[in-house]
């Protein structure tokens, strides 16, 4: 069994306030110090103060985490009028890549602010924090950060370039049909790095992104790993990516070889074949598009696949249904086992919580994962000054070395950019 690490179980006061539909950006009450966050199009929960955590991993790390939620969740005395996904009680939550071997993170704020449908609430956990009826003031997030120096990290791009050769061989040799290789870049900055600050820019330039921070990971994903509403299941897969040019004919043909390139298809296909194959056995139905559509961003374009079913009424909770369904190839590959051992043994680097499942759960078992991509480990070191910006991609039989370091590039461009003065 691996370590568990967590506060007792006591009962908790939780008070979920409805403030009518007023519109402001969620991300802009958020204070410096542990700020939490899941939010799309102006919608969604921050988080601040810390009432309990739990940091849990080894085998089984994801089932046990939804039995502590569980526990704490049967010991709350919750009073909630607004009664909506995200409301009452609420746990944010940061899993590692790899569960068994490294540590997960959940957070039950100490205040939540939520928006849906139009309609804001605050949550209050806890007998310390009062009851409250009126809107949060804007928190200022420091202006600058200075100058920024990058520097390579666990492996430099010539050596990353070796290894995607080396897995396009094992690939080519039978072995699995496609791998996802990630990349580290490490950036110090003249002054410390406000999370709020980053949060912001990357919310205003991708807000069809699910922007999110959970202990100190945050970013701008497009991909939806799992969402839960009741019996509700939906989730988009990406994979396959072409970068974006600043001339009009050139991005338009950029666009139209990606819609039509085999070798991204089929890259998708390994994906979408992936999650249909592990959330299947617990749904009444699933419907699966038969071609992907393209989604775009302003730094990328994506294939893209959106899921949709209803869970069998003996499906178990959220959390267990990620733990089911990740890695998926969209970010290990497949075969999953051969991907992983492969990713453990030729990527150089550990993950973290890098491309592991990201988001939140409530006490009705409703919630939002997403997967941690287009993202930044604030790392505490220097002062706060320092970060860790990750991008990968997948590998297959005629994958070009050079090409993927393009678009490793332009994915680390989108952090790159919202750190920028």
């Amino acid at each position: 069994m691996g370590g568990v690490t967590s506060a007792a179980t006591t009962t908790r006061r939780v008070v979920t306030t409805p403030l009518g539909r007023r519109r402001s950006d969620l991300l802009t009450k958020l204070p410096a110090d542990g700020a939490l966050a899941w939010v799309r199009d102006g919608e969604g929960l921050v988080g601040w103060g810390e009432v309990d955590r739990l940091e849990v991993s080894g085998p089984g790390a994801l089932e046990r985490a939804a039995e502590w939620w569980a526990q704490r969740c049967a010991a709350a005395d919750v009073v909630d009028p607004v009664g909506l996904p995200g409301s009452g009680p609420v746990l944010f939550g940061s899993v590692a890549f790899d569960p068994e071997r490294g540590t997960s993170v959940f957070v039950v704020p100490a205040v939540v602010l939520g928006r849906r449908d139009g309609q804001t609430w605050v949550t209050v956990t806890g007998e310390d924090h009062p009851e409250i009826t009126e809107e949060f003031p804007a928190q200022a997030a420091d202006a600058s950060v200075g100058r920024l120096t990058y520097a390579d990290g666990a492996l430099d791009p010539v050596a990353w370039c070796g290894r995607v050769t080396e897995a396009v061989r094992r690939i080519s040799a039978g072995e699995l049909g496609k791998v996802v290789l990630a990349r580290d870049v490490l950036v110090t900055a003249d002054h410390p790095l406000d999370p709020r600050r980053l949060l912001l820019r990357l919310a205003a330039r991708f807000p069809s992104c699910w922007t999110f921070a959970v202990e100190g990971l945050l970013g701008a994903t497009p991909e939806l790993l799992l969402r839960r509403t009741g019996d509700l299941v939906e989730s988009r897969v990406l994979a396959g990516t072409a970068a974006r040019s600043s001339d009009p004919a050139a991005d338009t043909a950029l666009g139209a070889g990606l819609a039509g390139s085999a070798k991204d298809h089929a890259e998708h296909r390994y994906a979408i074949d992936s999650l249909a194959a592990s959330l299947r056995p617990f749904c009444t139905d699933l419907v699966v598009p038969s071609r992907p559509a393209v989604l775009t961003l302003p730094n990328v374009r994506h294939l893209s696949t959106d899921v949709r079913g209803h869970l069998s009424p003996d499906a178990p909770g959220l959390l267990e249904l990620l733990s089911a369904v990740h890695p998926t190839a969209a970010v290990g590959g497949t075969p999953t086992e051969a991907a992983v051992e492969l990713i453990r043994e030729i990527e150089g680097m550990d993950r973290g919580r890098y491309a592991g499942p990201v988001g939140w759960v409530d006490a009705r078992g409703d919630g939002e994962f997403g997967l941690a991509l287009r993202c930044a480990q604030l790392t505490g070191e220097r002062g706060g000054a320092e970060a860790r910006l990750f991008a990968g991609c997948g590998i297959v039989g005629d994958s070009d070395p050079m090409a993927e370091l393009a678009e490793t590039q332009a994915k680390l461009a989108a952090v790159q950019a919202a750190l920028q003065d």
